[in-house]
């Protein structure tokens, strides 16, 4: 058997260590042979693929991004994209297809399933964002890299007695600034679940300035105010998939703060240092075991399913449970962080 592998959407830390997996136990131990496409769905709609063997797979475990590289195509998008891809499947020899990716690369791979491809999806996301698995790889990464950024900026703001407002990823879903924040304890954080009152915000920035404190506020790209609730945009173009650019949201909070304080604020963007570097050991693991699994999903020609993680099992859902509806937080778990504010 013939096993295609792609990489799409944004890189994450822990997608070398899922195609290391697959590689070292597709040949070891079922016997297939693998082809890697570039650049996500481009691969196999462009025809654009690159050997993939264990010693090509050999040293890339702690490697950040994806060796086989990434791209958001939406074959989709095309007229003919789903022909094409049809075709360059068959030409190339490939019998199963392994697509690693978060919701738009496996929202085509749940459409490809429907339409008779042979596919297997794994979640990979560090919004954590996607239903189905309590947890994806690349999370934990971003988590830790952003309460070691807020680390470091709460002695800062100290020592300029200002705000701080720290910009980190998350459209629609605000997982990275809840586990961020609450685990680098900032003073205030916003998530798009949550449209924000900025007064309420603002009088929690006063009550950390009149105790001679310097206040810290986390707050997710995709966070809206409750009045005129709309997200702040870098740029009004749209990618394949009909997404925008955000950005921006950090810099309206710190001049609220400035303006009706009379204080310092300052806001950092975090961006694209979040999921950047080498994985954490909880996301190599977990992206470990995600490949294995899928491998076995293939040689088992359990198609049209995603590997997900349930409590501590590695388990195989319908692809259409991780892409049907987004993981969002709930206000119970916004409560517990709402403790700490002011």
């Amino acid at each position: 058997m013939r096993v295609g592998v792609l990489t799409g959407g944004g890189d994450c830390p822990g997608l070398n260590a899922v195609i290391r997996a697959v590689v070292r136990k597709g040949i070891g131990v079922h016997g297939f042979e693998f082809v890697g496409y570039r650049e996500g769905w481009r691969g196999p709609l462009e025809g654009v693929t690159t050997p993939l063997t264990i010693d090509d797979v050999r040293g890339i475990l702690p490697r950040g991004g994806t060796i086989l590289r990434s791209s958001r195509t939406n074959p989709f998008a095309l007229e003919d994209g789903v022909e094409r891809i049809k075709a360059n499947l068959a030409g190339d020899g490939v019998d199963a297809l392994i697509a690693i990716g978060g919701e738009d690369t496996l929202g085509v791979a749940t459409k490809l399933a429907d339409l008779g491809v042979n596919v297997v999806g794994v979640p990979k996301t560090i919004d954590n964002d996607l239903s189905g698995t309590d947890f994806t790889f690349g999370f934990d990464t971003a988590v830790n890299i952003a309460m070691e950024a807020i680390d470091r900026l709460h002695t800062t703001a100290e020592s300029h007695h200002r705000a701080v407002v720290v910009e980190v990823m998350g459209r629609h879903a605000g997982w990275i600034a809840l586990h961020a924040g609450m685990a680098a304890g900032a003073n205030v954080i916003l998530i798009p679940e949550q449209p924000f009152d900025i007064d309420e915000v603002v009088k929690h920035v006063q009550s950390r300035f009149e105790i001679d404190y310097s206040p810290i506020l986390v707050v997710s790209e995709g966070a809206v105010p409750r009045e005129g609730g709309e997200m702040t945009l870098q740029s009004g173009e749209r990618d394949s998939f009909g997404h925008v650019r955000l950005g921006g949201i950090g810099e309206r909070i710190a001049a609220e703060i400035e303006e009706r304080t009379g204080k310092e604020a300052r806001a950092v963007v975090l961006g694209h240092v979040q999921r950047g570097g080498t994985p954490t050991a909880r996301d190599r693991w977990m992206a470990t075991r995600f490949g294995l699994s899928a491998i076995d999903a293939v040689a088992e020609s359990d198609y049209g399913t995603m590997v997900a993680l349930r409590g501590k099992d590695i388990v195989r859902v319908p692809l259409i449970e991780g892409t049907g509806e987004l993981k969002v937080v709930s206000p119970e778990e916004y409560a517990e962080a709402e403790v700490f504010f002011g």
